[in-house]
């Protein structure tokens, strides 16, 4: 027998991201399908016992650990992902994959160019952590002359400084202290806006 649990999550990640709320059980059968409330029932409790599911208080439903979890799938020669039923995937979350301490955790957006060799590109968001240990060779955030501003750390003789990643511009080195704020520990970017997308050919 086919299992459409993959399928049905799929819906229920997607009423989710439109509604920002879970459909009540009833309304849970008719985005689904289901005729009937003990195949709702059975559904939820599997979602439940799996991590994706958790009940609220008052009983609605509400995401669980696993809810934002993303299946991280093969890239084929044909260019095709594995279907989700085809085989089980492993599923990314990646506010916990990037997030160890939510309450030292900001977001940042790149501007400028001095990073592009970086791999960082003018709008990017990064993920800082807040006053976490920094290393040579480590990308930081760092605030110079009241601004923040993204860039390797570096050290010599000389001491520490700031080094682009980008070869236009010049090392960064600070007149008196250099103050850290964070770690970047990632990044991510959006490259179209949904219903901006062409077809090829």
């Amino acid at each position: 027998m086919l299992n459409r649990d993959p399928e049905y999550l799929a819906k229920l990640r997607d009423y989710y991201a439109e509604h920002r709320v879970l459909p009540s059980y009833s309304a849970v059968a008719t985005l689904l399908g289901l005729r009937s409330t003990s195949a709702v029932a059975a559904f939820v409790k599997r979602m439940k016992e799996a991590g994706f599911l958790d009940s609220a208080p008052g009983g609605r439903l509400q995401p669980g650990d696993r809810f934002f979890e993303r299946p991280v799938s093969d890239i084929q020669r044909q260019g095709i992902p594995h279907a989700v039923n085809d085989a089980p995937v492993e599923g990314l979350n990646v506010d916990a994959y990037l997030v160890d301490q939510p309450s030292r955790t900001v977001l940042l957006t790149v501007k400028g160019d001095s990073m592009i060799e970086a791999g960082l590109m003018p709008g990017d968001t990064v993920v800082v952590k807040r006053g976490a240990p920094a290393k040579p060779g480590d990308v930081v955030v760092a605030i110079v002359d009241n601004e923040f501003t993204v860039k390797y750390l570096a050290h010599d003789r000389r001491g520490f400084f700031l080094k682009p990643g980008n070869k236009a511009y010049a090392p960064i080195r600070p007149k008196d202290d250099l103050e850290i704020y964070g770690l970047v520990v990632g990044m991510f970017r959006k490259y179209q806006q949904p219903g901006n997308i062409r077809a090829a050919g």
